[in-house]
């Protein structure tokens, strides 16, 4: 599944009257009119790659800042102070030295924890989970909720958006935006549900008006933006977790029914023309296996997913918990049982076969696993990637990574990206009109 609700754009308060008062660069004395507004606005132009890089952990000092950048000691100070005055990041000016380093040790830069917040919300087949994430991908509050998602999109969203209002509520930060994840490929660009399979939704419920209806109404601001789940995890672990330094990172996972993928191709997310790309939950990989929503039979959304596990095992699924916790706990707890062993194995062979795939058509340079398939990676990995060696020349030729993801809900890390996008992109200009 795939699809994303805003410019993927991964390159890879608090008060907005306080900011306006900080320098940007510093005003160097004599110094021509032109000479300092030329300053000022280099000084500007990368505040957003500057907050980026804090953002992804990929800039933590400001020695390294600098180099990153391309610019002089005295304009990266001098953004990390404007970031700091916006409330976002946190300049240690009296670091401690390494033990043995030599020359002044460079000012550390992280993220603000006290900082302003993004409201991330996920909706999937055994309900919804709303949370407030931070600068960094940190998960400040969460609050899960168990709903019967009826065929009305707007009373799941509504559940979801006034439980992330209550959260928001408590906390007493500023909300900078909001974003969903849905089980869904999310269509370009009207940002409708094109086939909810696992819900009860009808295909092309406009899933992006209707959220940002329900953010309006609990009095939150900001934009409100909508994707796939599985491909905002993917943007997430690119940012924050298993997949950073991929130039070509696949992203497979079950969710709590399906399978779905993303790809990062150079840093981006690949969304295709319209949104839809890299549908693998419907690649066959059984021909005369279980006939599959979409209308076929033996796609990997019903060969590989935690109902599959369930029912391959033997076991009922019951109502207490998501078919993904009983399927995790299963594989954790019986996996020495013969018959739970047996029905890991059919699931990694499946899912091999559909990695091996998508590895001979898109030659990533690591792929990431999540939801069930991270815990049959830990369960037996020299299968899987058997499996995957063995099927696809890629593979034959030296094999690509396959590790688990790292994150956890990794997904609402992922929506609350689609709602920081504006503010990584013109931290001044977006957070100052706001104010």
């Amino acid at each position: 599944m795939n699809g994303n609700g805003a410019p993927p754009g991964v390159g890879d308060e608090n008060t907005a009257s306080t900011a306006r008062t900080a320098s940007p660069v510093p005003t160097a004395s004599p110094a021509s009119p032109a000479s300092t507004k030329n300053k000022l606005e280099r000084g500007r132009s990368v505040l957003g790659p500057a907050l980026e890089l804090v953002h992804t952990g990929r800039a933590p000092t400001r020695a390294v800042l600098t180099a990153e950048l391309g610019v002089t000691r005295a304009t990266a100070g001098a953004v990390a102070a404007e970031l700091e005055a916006l409330g976002l990041i946190r300049v240690d000016s009296r670091p401690g030295g390494a033990s043995g380093a030599q020359g002044r040790p460079s000012h550390r830069l992280a993220v603000d924890e006290n900082g302003p917040v993004a409201l991330a919300a996920q909706v999937h087949s055994d309900g919804f989970r709303a949370a407030l994430v931070g600068l960094g991908g940190r998960i400040v509050a969460t609050a899960p909720g168990k709903v019967t998602v009826s065929a009305d999109p707007a009373q799941v969203l509504g559940a979801v958006v006034g439980a992330g209002a209550e959260l928001l509520a408590a906390s007493g930060r500023r909300c900078i935006g909001a974003g969903l994840a849905v089980p869904s490929a999310v269509a370009e660009p009207d940002g409708t549900a094109l086939n909810p399979l696992h819900l009860a939704w009808p295909a092309g419920s406009p899933v992006r008006a209707i959220f940002a209806e329900c953010v309006k109404a609990a009095g939150i601001d900001g934009p409100a933006l909508t994707g796939n789940d599985v491909n905002l995890a993917a943007l997430a672990e690119h940012r924050h977790g298993a997949g950073r330094s991929a130039q070509h990172l696949l992203c497979v996972a079950t969710g709590h029914r399906g399978v779905g993928g993303a790809l990062v191709l150079d840093g981006r997310l690949h969304s295709g023309s319209s949104g839809l790309a890299l549908e693998v939950g419907h690649l066959t990989v059984n021909p005369e296996g279980r006939p599959c929503h979409c209308g076929s039979r033996g796609c990997l959304d019903v060969e590989a997913d935690p109902l599959a596990f369930l029912t391959a095992a033997g076991r009922t699924p019951g109502p207490e918990v998501s078919l993904l916790q009983q399927a995790r706990d299963l594989l954790r707890t019986e996996y020495a049982q013969p018959a739970v062993r047996t029905a890991a194995e059919e699931l990694i062979d499946r899912l091999g076969l559909g990695l091996a795939g998508l590895v001979n058509i898109l030659n990533p340079d690591r792929i990431i696993l999540g939801g069930l398939h991270r815990e049959l990676l830990y369960a037996d990995p020299e299968r899987l990637r058997a499996v995957v060696a063995d099927r696809s020349l890629w593979g034959r030729s030296g094999g690509v990574p396959i590790l688990p993801c790292t994150l956890d809900h990794n997904s609402l890390v992922g929506a609350a990206e689609l709602a920081w996008q504006p503010v990584l992109d013109d931290p001044l200009g977006t957070l100052g009109a706001a104010a």
